[in-house]
């Protein structure tokens, strides 16, 4: 008897154990973020930022504070992201943040939510649009794997040249299987592409950056990307962040009626909804 009470005893502390490590994982589980404590959102300079403003506005009557902080290149967000110097970035395509991951694979980030398609064009000095690129015709695009492999995709899903597969993010200049009117691809550092359209015929230049070069992507390309394109951009956090209860009323700030109207107002024929309305 006194043996049985035994065994029942240390069942009992053990089920009590159990359920006392499950009450701690809960506790920990439901524990409140500060929200008074405004969460810190980089973005790059241009429409990224003139929309996240708007979304600050809006995330506030929801009780969430933002802080922006604005970064030139492509390259920063990412690492202060992973490093914690900030709460989330709103700059990149999904393509590009995969393409960081795998180069950095301590870079611990994940895709939030879609926010708005920055569409890439082909944009020229030398040519209106309507206007035949010409043989030989010098056309710089971004140096970086997606942005460049995006600007390839652009010019084969016209025509001008062929690759591979036509619908591989990652295309390079090693994948044109033809190129029969002889274009020099010329690979430049994207924020840098713009000052580059005196020396080249065209170039493939992001929304932001065309947009800070004082061009307009509803009427200055001579090719356009569509509202159908897989580089939907995003807003990226830490992996441990995904629960984060702030992100949903940040996502939902973001993709709201009242915003989504700001950027088609603000941005029409230049800048695209990211989400279903």
């Amino acid at each position: 008897m006194n043996k049985f009470l035994k065994y029942a005893l240390v069942g009992v502390l053990a089920a009590f154990t159990l359920v006392a490590a499950g009450c701690g994982g809960d506790k920990k589980a439901e524990q409140k973020v500060d929200m008074n404590k405004p969460v810190i959102v980089s973005v790059n300079p241009g429409p990224h930022a003139i929309i996240m403003e708007n979304v600050k506005k809006i995330a506030e009557k929801k009780g969430l504070k933002i802080e922006i902080k604005e970064f030139s290149d492509f390259v920063t967000p990412n690492s202060a992201l992973a490093a914690g110097e900030i709460w989330a970035n709103s700059f990149q395509h999904e393509p590009f943040l995969k393409a960081t991951m795998k180069k950095e694979p301590s870079f611990k980030l994940a895709n939030a939510f879609s926010t708005a398609l920055f569409p890439i064009n082909i944009y020229s000095k030398k040519l209106k649009p309507g206007d035949k690129i010409p043989d030989g015709a010098k056309i710089a695009i971004p140096n970086d794997p997606t942005n460049g492999g995006r600007s390839l995709l652009l010019l084969a899903a016209n025509g001008l040249i062929k690759v591979k597969n036509p619908k591989d993010i990652t295309t390079t200049v090693n994948d044109i299987t033809e190129n029969p009117h002889k274009f020099q691809i010329i690979e430049l550092e994207a924020a840098a592409i713009p000052r580059s359209l005196d020396d080249v015929t065209c170039a493939a230049i992001n929304t932001t950056y065309a947009l800070n070069a004082g061009l307009n992507p509803a009427t200055d390309p001579i090719v356009k990307e569509t509202a159908d394109s897989l580089y939907v951009n995003i807003v990226a956090v830490q992996e441990k962040d995904l629960n984060d209860p702030r992100l949903k009323i940040f996502k939902e700030a973001y993709q709201s009626k009242e915003n989504g109207e700001f950027i088609k107002t603000k941005f029409p024929g230049s800048v695209y909804l990211g989400w279903k309305e």
